[in-house]
């Protein structure tokens, strides 16, 4: 019998928080996909576990938001914009561009000086 891959991955952060989401779900960045694709050898597609060095949990956790936002507004015209803070907007463009996944939230982004 074929060893089929569980319906959920593990995404951990560089200081250690885990997130559990849909495999499918997951899959809308680029980066995990290949990592999860069983003919990539990766230990990743093995264990159903990917370890993101440099991403910390806040901005790791707002990118499995954003996984799921994707999924339940893919097919949907005039999705509303998700609630991003502006303090991290920065750090989730660099995830995103790290991720190879589609963020066109970010560009909805408001940097405001606090004075």
């Amino acid at each position: 019998m074929a060893n089929t891959p569980s319906e959920y991955v593990t995404l951990v952060s560089s200081d250690g928080y885990e997130f559990v989401v849909r495999r499918e779900s997951a899959y809308v960045a680029g980066t995990i996909k290949r990592m999860l694709d069983p003919a990539s050898n990766f230990a990743e597609a093995v264990s159903g576990r990917c370890v993101f060095e440099n991403i910390n949990g806040v901005v790791l956790e707002k990118v499995c938001e954003y996984l799921y936002y994707n999924e339940k507004h893919r097919n949907t015209k005039d999705v509303p914009d998700m609630d991003i803070p502006p303090e991290l907007c920065l750090e989730l463009l660099m995830a995103a561009d790290y991720l190879n996944g589609e963020v066109p939230y970010l560009g909805r982004c408001r940097l405001t000086s606090k004075s």
